[in-house]
């Protein structure tokens, strides 16, 4: 464990922890909401400091990111813990229901990942290796070790990668952005209330980040569309114009359908719900994809409707791209490098 950043001292022995829009109180002996951060003595500790829950070498399509350095693969890196606590959760076993013995004593060293890396970048090439994706968990709550990490993988000339559920303050936020490259921003919803209900936590501080990332940053977003929680016309409209006008109109959209998980047992998404959701995001936004169904992976030039990249599953292949990331056909710029 390591003391921690982002929080101050309380009345009686309590902190703040001030990293993510929780700040949550902390007194003597408890954790934060997220599971990982502890009052130890009137001081807040990280307890997942070099702590990884899984690892392994993906596609960055997986992440899913396909508008950056597409084709490549990424060293994934995850720990334990999450400041949401969604009825629907993909990864409960390392966010939520893990043993707290598995925490507390790094089982990994900021040198052994900057070897890796330089090994899987020793044959680098424009679409072979990216650098490092911090994902599987939220990575937000692991803010210590990924602030040593991310400045050492830049200076391998890699890639630093979040795919996080934004919900972290401007502060902490400013950090990662001096090294962060690309994020995969999950907008759960539209609405405060499904956050309130189903995530436990809140719309405003994601929008936020989601603007502020995208100034410095590469985004793409990934919603979940849930049967009767998320999925109505107004959700889909809604969705639609605020990622063209806060975000841009050529922001990658993925759109995920859901299957019953962890608390959730309603029954899967309709791919016609899928449907009608890509039809309405189209209508302003130029790169909507389906996740989960093998559907609408390919990408297209929004200016002249070419083929550029194909996928099948995770096997992709660079049809019509320049390696400056621009359409061959009419120099129109799609891929973020």
């Amino acid at each position: 464990m390591k003391i921690a950043d982002f929080w101050h001292k309380n009345t009686h022995n309590s902190v703040q922890c001030t990293l993510c829009p929780h700040n949550c109180i902390i007194r003597n002996g408890k954790k934060g909401i997220c599971g990982i951060r502890e009052n130890i003595n009137g001081g807040l500790f990280t307890l997942n400091y070099f702590v990884a829950s899984s690892s392994g070498v993906d596609p960055i399509e997986k992440k899913p990111l396909y508008h950056f350095y597409p084709g490549s693969s990424i060293l994934s890196l995850g720990t334990f813990g999450c400041n949401f606590s969604c009825s629907f959760c993909q990864n409960s076993s390392i966010s939520k229901e893990f043993s707290a013995s598995r925490l507390g004593k790094p089982n990994f060293t900021k040198n052994e990942i900057i070897d890796s890396l330089s090994k899987q970048n020793e044959q680098k090439d424009l679409f072979s290796f990216a650098g490092l994706a911090y994902t599987y968990n939220e990575p937000t709550i692991w803010a210590e070790t990924i602030l040593e990490l991310g400045p050492a993988v830049h200076d391998l000339g890699l890639k630093n990668v979040f795919v996080t559920n934004g919900f972290i303050n401007p502060k902490p936020l400013e950090k990662f952005l001096d090294f962060a490259d690309a994020f995969n921003i999950d907008l759960k919803a539209i609405t405060n209330d499904f956050y309130r209900q189903q995530c436990g936590g809140t719309l405003l501080p994601v929008l936020e980040t989601i603007k502020t990332a995208n100034k410095t940053a590469h985004v793409e977003l990934t919603t979940l569309i849930i049967p009767t929680l998320n999925d109505s016309t107004e959700d889909f409209i809604k969705l639609r114009d605020w990622i063209a006008n806060e975000v841009g109109e050529n922001t990658p959209v993925h759109l995920s359908r859901y299957y019953p998980m962890y608390k959730l047992s309603l029954p899967p998404t309709p791919a016609d719900t899928l449907y009608k959701a890509r039809d309405i995001l189209k209508e302003k936004i130029n790169y909507v994809y389906i996740g989960n169904t093998g559907d609408e992976q390919n990408t297209h030039c929004a200016v002249c409707g070419e083929l550029v990249i194909e996928r099948t599953g995770y096997s992709t292949q660079i049809i019509a791209l320049n390696k400056d990331g621009t359409c061959k056909k009419c120099k129109n710029k799609i891929i973020k490098l």
